[in-house]
């Protein structure tokens, strides 16, 4: 007899058995397992290649089997059946460090900087007399272009490139384009990838100056630099250029202080005829889904930054006069889904 009924606190439960596999694929990072495991081999190999205690690691094996970043493989040994253990192909490519794609460093970054902020999420809650002890914020300019040169860049690179891709491919109209603007280009991945893209195109890296330096570098080493150019600035007050084909503006309308005026500075710097590619968060209307969103974006709201309801942005983009905006949802970029705007 098989039951149906799902208890209403399995999501619940849900959310605390995550944290165990969380800190499963951590451990696994940490001790270089899937770099070992590119080959199969069976547990006590495995514990004596990485000093690891062989009764107490396989079941760790098997759970991270569960979670398809390992294959398990039943061999005969003798008689018996031994299981070996090779890393799957989804894990190979992310989390093997020799990878074009490896990102388990971004991954690590991100559970270790929303476990901290969860931490302090009673802090944020409270009501303060005085504020001498306010949690802490967002990074400074410098913490940026740190993350953007570790971390954010194995993102860009393994996953927000492709995703961007997608998005271009679906905008043939951008062949012809000869100047773009990647509007907060971090380590400045994006803005090499849409320049292969658009062979015909020069095109701008724009953030602030200390994660620009980041991104002239990579720009440097992919030999791009005399078709892409690098300007160091602040958004709310520095001058981001005019006359483009193309702005790419992804993840930092969250950021600003006041959205319609950046809107319409947005706008101007676009040439006539001109397309802006917004990939922003916004909060849906049903609960499942805005959960996904609210997880990820609840420290930008704690802190006083703006992600808002699923449609809002379409009305600013609309007010500050663009003509048109075609709007559809996408999950290939990091952690949770966006919805993208593109603007005429």
């Amino acid at each position: 007899m098989q039951f149906q009924y799902t208890h209403p606190l399995q999501p619940c439960w849900d959310l605390a058995l995550a944290s165990v596999q969380a800190d499963a694929l951590a451990t696994a990072l940490s001790v270089g397992l899937f770099d070992m495991l590119t080959e199969q081999a069976c547990v006590e190999g495995i514990a004596v290649r990485l000093n690891l205690d062989p009764n107490k690691l396989e079941p760790v094996l098997k759970l991270l089997w569960g979670m398809d970043l390992l294959e398990l493989i039943q061999v005969y040994a003798g008689e018996a059946l031994t299981p070996r253990y090779r890393v799957s192909s989804s894990a190979k490519r992310y989390f093997v460090k020799h990878s074009p794609d490896y990102c388990g460093d971004a991954w690590a970054f991100r559970l270790r900087s929303l476990r901290e902020f969860g931490a302090q999420l009673p802090d944020h809650l409270q009501l303060r007399a005085n504020k001498e002890n306010p949690p802490r914020q967002v990074p400074t300019d410098q913490c940026w272009a740190t993350l953007a040169r570790t971390k954010i860049v194995q993102e860009q690179a393994a996953i927000t490139v492709k995703a961007a891709l997608a998005v271009v491919d679906r905008l043939p109209e951008l062949k012809s384009s000869h100047n773009f603007l990647d509007l907060g280009c971090g380590p400045g991945m994006v803005a090499i990838a849409l320049a292969h893209a658009l062979p015909e195109c020069h095109g701008t890296a724009f953030d602030l100056p200390p994660t620009a330096a980041v991104a002239r570098q990579n720009i440097d080493a992919a030999q791009l630099g005399a078709r892409l150019s690098v300007l160091g600035g602040d958004l709310t007050c520095d001058d981001i250029g005019h006359g483009y084909d193309l702005i790419w503006c992804a993840s930092v309308l969250h950021f600003v202080p006041d959205l319609a005026q950046t809107l319409r500075k947005i706008r101007a710097a676009l040439a006539p005829g001109g397309l802006l590619i917004s990939i922003h968060a916004e909060i849906p209307p049903l609960a499942p889904q805005a959960a996904t969103v609210l997880a990820y974006y609840l420290p930008l709201l704690m802190r006083g930054h703006h992600v808002g309801r699923q449609g809002e942005l379409t009305a600013a983009l609309l007010a500050a006069g663009f003509d048109s905006v075609g709007t559809f949802e996408s999950h290939l970029f990091p952690l949770a889904p966006v919805q993208v705007q593109v603007c005429r």
